[in-house]
């Protein structure tokens, strides 16, 4: 990122609850920020305290579901409560700087609830979300890149040493497969390529 230090940063001043919506799973956490709110998305069991735990962030227009029949809320859900998720909604979708806040906001609340060991995972605009987030956090221990795009990943050989997963469906007409091709060559070791036959851009034909 090329902003200034104090560009870069965010606090959480507050922890608020939100009412989800009737189809959605978990329970609505709002992290309350020197840059605003955010709204999330938890899984967990308070009574069963786990240091493992997953950050989702979808696409350029935001949500919580994520692609692939709602992959997100789904796995999320039968993660818990051995492994927390914490599905993000951008303040301003598809502004790169400040969704990479959004996610890191989510990985210091992750951090001070005792969280040491967090997966980033993102779709689309938010494979380079969560690709330029990991270097910042110590507790961001591997990031997994779906149907990624190019711009903002360029630093991605910086997530190294912690492993890369790059999944990409073949039929993707949105974002060509070699977008992951590129980010995988860009990248240092461990990392992976996983690119998946007759799917396209959001994965829906692999959902089951």
């Amino acid at each position: 990122m090329t902003e200034d230090a104090d560009d870069i940063s965010i606090g959480i001043t507050g922890l608020s609850e939100w009412d989800v919506e009737e189809d959605q799973l978990g329970r609505g956490l709002l992290l309350i920020t020197n840059r605003g709110s955010i709204r999330t998305i938890i899984h967990h069991d308070s009574t069963s305290p786990t240091h493992r735990g997953v950050v989702w962030v979808g696409g350029a227009r935001g949500g919580f579901d994520g692609p692939a029949g709602s992959m997100f809320k789904l796995l999320g859900d039968s993660l818990s409560p051995g492994i927390t998720s914490l599905r993000v909604d951008y303040r301003q979708p598809n502004v790169l700087v400040e969704c990479v806040m959004d996610t890191l906001a989510a990985l210091s609340f992750l951090s001070g609830t005792g969280h040491t060991d967090v997966i980033l995972i993102g779709h689309s605009f938010g494979g380079a979300v969560v690709i330029k987030t990991a270097p910042y956090s110590e507790v961001a221990k591997g990031v997994v890149a779906l149907s990624s795009q190019t711009f903002g990943a360029g630093d991605v050989a910086q997530i190294s040493p912690s492993p890369l997963l790059l999944v990409h469906g073949e039929a993707d007409t949105v974002l060509s497969q070699d977008s992951s091709r590129q980010i995988y060559d860009w990248a240092e070791e461990p990392k992976e390529l996983r690119l998946i036959p007759e799917n396209g851009h959001r994965l829906e034909e692999s959902a089951e």
